[in-house]
């Protein structure tokens, strides 16, 4: 895939990080909590940022794009308020560049990755050990590129690569791949037909009438898949911390399950 389609694709879930130094101002003339999130969580996190709106009347600033995409942008100096990660390698990251208040870090959702196809397709892969995933997929592919964010940054291409390995079919389809900058752009080339099999989230799948599952990946397959949720370092926002409070509440839970996220707990452990 090309860089200007692989950044036209990632466009709606990272624009307001597009703008680069010129969204400075603008930034700094609004005072609703800024949260930068993983795109995965596009959906629920809007629910639940609207719901907090109609409690409470305020208002948040949400940014979706990958993970590491995001914590990049803090590192430069992005004026966000809270990041959500859709991994535990980015979020260290953020710790261990002082980026991040550790204090106010917990583990807040876990999640599943599947493999997705365009809705009417006549596909179904047998995803477990002992079977030989790679003929299959291969045959799944037609010819076509299978669609996954980012192999070496983005968490849900990490989980994925992974999984393929361990299951014995990457080396099989590692010259197939159509890599988007993140897990909802990859989303977006299955669901438009461009290609022919996906790997995304199961609450991406659930996000897209125009896909469906077509086989599952056993979690012992990959890495857990934890987002973990924190402040960072230079918030001074209260409204930041208190929809931080919000998001890890009993009140925000049927947003995300509704959506196929497991709440860990009510924010789980510390990270």
């Amino acid at each position: 895939m090309g860089m200007n389609r692989r950044r036209l694709l990632g466009l709606p879930f990272g624009a307001a990080l597009v703008l680069g130094a010129g969204a400075g101002p603008a930034f700094a003339q609004v005072k609703q909590p800024l949260v930068f999130a993983a795109a995965s969580l596009k959906n629920a996190l809007d629910e639940v940022a609207a719901q907090w709106q109609r409690e409470t009347g305020k208002k948040v600033i949400i940014s979706y794009a990958a993970s590491n995409t995001l914590i990049k942008q803090i590192e430069q100096g992005a004026p966000a308020d809270m990041f959500i990660s859709a991994d535990l390698d980015w979020m260290d990251y953020g710790q261990q560049n002082n980026l991040i208040n550790p204090e106010t870090r917990t583990n807040l959702l876990s999640n599943r990755i599947v493999l997705v196809a365009p809705k009417d397709a006549m596909v179904t892969l047998n995803v477990t050990r002992g079977f030989d995933l790679g003929p299959a997929l291969a045959a799944a592919l037609k010819g076509g590129r299978l669609a996954m964010a980012n192999i070496d940054a983005v968490p849900a291409g990490k989980y994925g690569k992974a999984a393929l390995e361990k299951l014995g079919a990457w080396d099989g389809v590692k010259d197939k791949i159509a890599q988007a900058d993140n897990v909802r752009a990859a989303l977006l080339l299955v669901s438009r037909g461009e290609a022919p099999v996906g790997i995304v989230y199961q609450t991406d799948a659930a996000s897209e009438p125009a896909v469906k599952i077509v086989g599952s990946f056993p979690e012992d397959s990959h890495p857990p898949i934890t987002y973990p949720i924190a402040l960072t370092k230079t918030s001074t926002n209260p409204d930041a911390r208190a929809f931080l409070s919000y998001i890890r509440s009993p009140a925000a839970r049927p947003a995300f399950e509704r959506q196929g996220f497991t709440v860990l707990g009510h924010g789980g452990g510390r990270s």
